[in-house]
């Protein structure tokens, strides 16, 4: 399977800027729930971030997906890597 990698960076409350990957489908690019999708992410960190915007989501390439990327994608439709300051 191939996936769509949309490069993600969202400040958090403290200042830091967190950098993470939103991946769906190559097939998906309705960019809206893509943004739906790194907010449903956002809301489960213990700490508070500014909204994600298409100004800070991109899309960036397509790339194989492993085992469990493209389980993710299966049961919620989409995966996340986590970068930078996601912690």
């Amino acid at each position: 399977m191939k996936v769509s990698v949309w490069d993600t960076y969202v400040k958090r409350e403290d200042g830091k800027v967190m950098h993470f990957d939103i991946l769906v489908s190559n097939e998906f690019n309705d960019e809206q729930i893509i943004l739906n999708y790194g907010a449903i992410y956002l809301k489960t960190k213990a700490f508070k971030t500014e909204h994600i915007s298409s100004k800070a989501c991109n899309f960036c390439h397509i790339e194989h997906a492993t085992d469990s990327i493209m389980e993710d994608i299966q049961n919620r439709g989409f995966s996340i890597i986590e970068l930078e300051n996601c912690d």
